[in-house]
Order: C-alpha cells, then structure tokens, then sequence
C-alpha cells in the first residue's frame, strides 16, 4: 500500500494484516466497478515476475483509475 501510494488514504496505525485487506479490498471494488479489466488485471499481474512488486504495480493502476474521496 505504501508503495502505491495508498497509505496516505488508511488510518495511520494498521496491522500488515488489515494492510493487506485494504489491499484487496480495492482491487474487488476495482473489478466491481469496472475501471479494470480482467484482461488489464491479468497482464499487469504476470509483467513482472516479482509478486509483490506485480500487486503493487496492480494497486498504482487502480488508483489512477479511481477517486478517493
């Protein structure tokens, strides 16, 4: 989340854990609401082999397709 640039949007004292459910949490909410395709998911996922690094190259790209409010 900090990588992506997402920590800025969570409460400032939170468990890996509960980092890694915001996590995923917004990549369904990214697949609910459409911005991202299952193809786009996909490809992002398996351009870098490095899993970390492929999520959160997963979560920039949401956040360039959604608002924060």
């Amino acid at each position: 989340m900090r990588d992506a640039g997402l920590r800025e949007y969570l409460p400032s004292r939170m468990t890996k854990h509960a980092l890694a459910d915001a996590a995923e949490a917004l990549i369904v909410y990214a697949r609910l609401k459409k911005p991202l395709t299952l193809e786009e998911t996909v490809r992002i996922l398996m351009e870098v082999q490095e899993p970390v690094e492929s999520l959160t190259q997963l979560l920039v790209t949401i956040r360039g397709k959604i608002t924060f409010s």
